[in-house]
C-alpha cells in the first residue's frame, strides 16, 4: 500500500499546492482534499511541508534522507483520480485579481 499525504484546504480562499523539486502546481478550492503519493511501490517516503498564507509546498524524501528526493509522484483528488500539473490554476495572479476587483477611479 502506498503511503500518501492528504492536503486539505480548510480556508475560504484558493490555495496553491506546489510539489518540489519541479514546482508542479495544483490549486485547491475551499474544502477540497488532495493526496500526494509516490508512484514507486515499496518506497519508505517521508513528507516535508512548508505552509504560508494560501500556499503549501511539499517535498517527498526516501528513507527520510534529504539527499534522496522522490521524483515520481502523483496528486490525487478525493475520488482517487490523478490530477495534472496546473489543476485549477487561476488565469490571473492574485494581485491582478485584486486590482480588477477595485472600483474604477474614472
Amino acid at each position: 500500500m502506498k503511503k500518501g499525504l492528504p492536503v486539505q484546504n480548510a480556508g475560504e480562499n484558493l490555495v496553491s499546492l506546489f510539489i518540489e523539486p519541479y514546482g508542479e502546481d495544483f490549486w485547491l478550492q475551499p474544502g477540497e482534499v488532495f493526496t500526494v503519493t509516490p508512484t514507486v511501490a515499496g518506497v519508505d517516503v517521508q513528507f516535508s511541508m512548508a505552509v504560508a498564507a494560501d500556499h503549501i509546498t511539499v517535498w517527498l524524501y526516501e528513507d527520510a534522507d534529504p539527499y534522496k528526493v522522490i521524483l515520481d509522484f502523483e496528486v490525487l483528488d478525493e475520488g482517487g483520480a490523478a490530477l495534472e500539473c496546473g489543476h485549477q490554476r487561476p488565469t490571473a495572479s492574485r494581485e491582478e485579481r485584486q486590482v480588477r476587483a477595485l472600483p474604477s477611479t474614472e
